[in-house]
Order: structure tokens, then sequence, then C-alpha cells
């Protein structure tokens, strides 16, 4: 059965959540991301769910206890937000290490500093190198879904990895919006029981994690995590035919828009698709062969299948939530330009840097970006490779 409602990103989330019914959640707050473990802990202080819930002193504590949980046994959750993910830095690359299928949502905040409470994608796209897929939502309903599918891709035997399902801060945590939730039967038939992989309590079957590894085994460590990462974008697609059987949506590894026939086009992360949708609609509407793409898996990032959408256009801008400080462009970009360029694919490409700390992206800033490309697209060089959108004083 399907409910229509109208929930905030962070309460979408934590319904999924308990529709889940994990085993073990550890909680520490952090803004934006506090709401999703406060509307949790509330459904397991009704007794809504059978999850042990641990309040511990630390980010770093609650993914060294998730750590442990999913080690032992138990399919475990945590969630947190910028700096919370900063503490995490060293147990997030032990998790996906340990191959261990955790889930977590993050809710996009800018890194300090100045410090700063609002979104930008410089939290994830900082440990976009730490062996977590990662997903990114666009609104409510993505998020949503993106966190039932997410157990589905984590858990499947041919991955093993965590996975973070990424949203704006306040764009969407706490924008409300009305969406589709399923019963709490079709998501938990959909994501089925934890089958853990070489629990640490199988006294039956003792094993050893978090050993010391030497120059004679680390490497081959390394070599079954890429490995296993190579799969998950078939893994990624396959679960996404399967959600769409029980929800009626249906999800890839990017959604394009208005790109089959494109000419020029923008490409970016999250809630801010929303706005460069509106202004394809508007070029449209003038004769302007404009188009979108949004990638919703960044990692892996899915090079192949993103140049042949690209493959058709005259000028593309990447458009960045994040500065990636290589003077080089932004991360999404940088990764996009490798896979063009390795594929041979003659498309012009330009970066865009945006809304850092929360700055809106207003349809203004989309048309300057799209104005850019139809000169670039009848050849003029761009003026600059990277260019940063709403600073004050103007495009720099």
């Amino acid at each position: 059965m399907v409910q229509r409602v109208a929930l905030t990103g962070n309460e979408a989330v934590a319904l999924a959540m308990k529709q889940m019914n994990p085993d073990v959640v550890a909680a520490y707050p952090i803004t934006p991301q506090t709401d999703i473990v406060q509307f949790f802990s509330q459904y397991v202080a009704n007794g809504e769910v059978d999850t042990e819930f641990i309040t511990v002193e630390s980010e770093h504590s609650a993914m060294s206890a998730t750590v442990g949980a999913v080690a032992a046994g138990a399919r475990s959750m945590t969630a947190t937000s910028s700096q919370g993910l900063a503490l995490m830095w060293e147990i997030l690359y032990i998790a996906s290490s340990y191959r261990l299928p955790i889930v977590m949502p993050l809710v996009n905040r800018a890194l300090s500093g100045p410090i700063n409470i609002h979104c930008d994608h410089s939290d994830s796209m900082g440990a976009r190198d730490s062996g977590w897929i990662q997903l990114y939502s666009e609104n409510v309903q993505e998020a949503y879904d993106n966190m039932v599918q997410a157990v589905r891709i984590s858990e499947h035997p041919d991955v093993r990895l965590p996975v973070m399902v990424c949203q704006d801060g306040f764009i969407t945590s706490h924008g409300l919006e009305n969406l589709e939730v399923l019963g709490d039967d079709v998501v938990r038939e959909f994501i089925g029981e934890f089958v853990p992989e070489n629990p640490l309590l199988n006294v039956k079957k003792p094993v050893t994690i978090g050993a010391l590894a030497l120059p004679d085994s680390y490497m081959e460590f390394k070599v079954q995590q890429a490995q296993a990462m190579s799969k998950a974008a078939q893994v990624v697609e396959e679960i996404s035919e399967e959600f769409a059987r029980v929800s009626g949506r249906k999800y890839g590894l990017f959604e394009t828009y208005q790109l089959q026939d494109a000419d020029i086009a923008v490409m970016l992360l999250n809630s801010s698709a929303g706005t460069a949708r509106m202004v394809v609609d508007e070029l449209r509407a003038k004769g302007v062969k404009a188009g979108l793409l949004k990638p919703r898996m960044f990692r892996p990032f899915p090079a192949r299948q993103l140049t042949q959408a690209l493959s058709g256009l005259k000028a593309v801008a990447v458009m960045d939530r994040a500065e990636g400080f290589a003077n080089t462009g932004g991360p999404l970009f940088n990764d996009t330009k490798a896979a063009l360029y390795d594929a041979g694919v003659q498309v012009k490409v330009v970066n865009y840097v945006y809304g850092l700390g929360g700055r809106d992206l207003v349809p203004q800033h989309v048309h300057e970006v799209f104005s850019d490309l139809a000169r670039i697209a009848e050849g003029e060089d761009p003026s600059s490779l990277v260019k940063y959108l709403g600073v004050q004083g103007g495009v720099v």
C-alpha cells in the first residue's frame, strides 16, 4: 500500500529507518542532521521499533559503534553532517575496508571554517575516496527512496560496502514536501533479513577483524574493495528495477532531462537540479536546445554511462557545490572531464562553483551559465575554465 504524506527530508529518512527496523542505531546530534536521530529516538521510545538506540559522545564514537555492531552481525545505521563526518574520518575508511554494509544518511553542510551550518557538498566530496558508495537526492521523495534502496545495495553479496545517502541541508532536510511512502510490510519485504558475512559472534566460525596487515597482504584488501566498487553500478541499476516494481518510481545512475536532442547542458547534484530544470523549460520555450544531467550516484563514478549520455552535446557546464582547491575545478567537474577525455568524446566542458555555505542558486545564475555555453558551443573560447557563481560583485 502506498500512502501520500507531507514530510521534511529528515522526517522521511527517519521514517524509512523506522520501516526498516535496524538492530542498532548509534546517534550523535549535529545540525542539520539532528532531526533524523531525534525523530528515530521517538520511534524507539514509543516501542515502534526493536532497535537498540545508542547515544554516544561524538560522531567518531557513533561510527565506531556502528562498525562494531555490523561486524558482530547486526543491521546498523547512523547519521551525520559536515564536521561530524570529518570527525568520523578514521572510521569511514575502516568501515569500507572491512566491507561492512552500513547505511548512513548524510545531510550536506559546509565544512568550517569559518563556521557555517548551511548547505554545500564539501563534506561528502571530502569523503569521496573513502570507499563509500555515494547516492544523492534531489528532493524528499528521492531521499526516502534512496534510503530504502541503499540497504539492498550495501548488503548485496557482490558489494558489501557502506553507502551514504546525501540530501541538501535545510533545503531538503527541513523542507516540507509531498511524497509517497510505501507500507511497512512492503519495505521490510523489499530489504529482507540481514544475513551477515563472517559475524564476530559466530563462535562456530571464529574470525579476526582489524588485524595488522603488512605489505605482503594489505594491497590485496584494497584490490578487493576496488573490485566490489566496480560491481556497484550494475547492482544499483538492478535494485532500481526491483524498486520500480514495488513503488512505480524508476531510478538509475543519473537522470537526464531534455538531453536527447540538446546542444548545451548543465550537470549538477541534488536540490539545485530543480532550479536548473525550470531554466531548461524556459529556454526550450524560446527554441534553445538546452538540457540537464543530474547524477544520482557519484561514487563509484559512472564514467562510461555518463560519457555516452553527454556525447551528443556541443558544450556542457559541470556545476560543483564544493571547491576542490586543486586550481583545476571542483570534484564533479574533474571526474567528468577525465571521463570525457578518456572516452575521446569531443565535448567542450567548463566548470562553475556555486552555492558555497548555503548561498542560493537562483534562476538568473543558471541563465548566465547557459548564455556562456551558447557562446562556447558557437566556437568562443571560455574566458576561464572555472567560474564562481553568485559571488558578491558578479561572476568571477
